[in-house]
């Protein structure tokens, strides 16, 4: 069964950075596209930024574009966030996932699975 274990949030003030990182489990990790999520409370979660198996394409939601960079590292297995200029909307728990049965982002945010447990950023004004 996938798994995914995602680390690295923690409490940061606005301007500030964080890296987070996704360590995937029991699948071929580069043959499946990966994306961060993240859902703050009363909130629906929303589609942060999706890889691509080879990096290309990648996806960003408008409100981080420029702010945040995602990547992969196929040989460990690991998908990263580094999120900079951090901004209290930011504030929710993030979670990482594979894209089922595809290597490709789109534009869709659906067809994602096997969600961990998340890491939580908490972003003070």
């Amino acid at each position: 069964q996938v798994q995914v274990v995602e680390s690295g949030g923690g409490l940061i003030q606005a301007g500030g950075s964080l890296r987070l990182s996704c360590i995937a489990s029991e699948l071929t990790f580069d043959s499946y596209a990966m994306a961060w999520f993240r859902q703050a409370p009363g909130k629906e979660r929303e589609g942060v930024s999706c890889i691509s198996w080879s990096g290309d394409p990648i996806y960003y939601v408008d409100s981080v574009k420029g702010r945040f960079t995602i990547s992969r590292d196929n040989a460990k297995n690991t998908l990263y966030l580094q999120m900079n200029s951090l901004k209290p909307e930011d504030t929710a728990m993030y979670y990482c996932a594979p894209r089922a049965a595809s290597r490709y982002c789109t534009e869709s945010w659906t067809g994602f699975t096997a969600w961990g447990q998340g890491t939580q950023v908490t972003v003070s004004s």
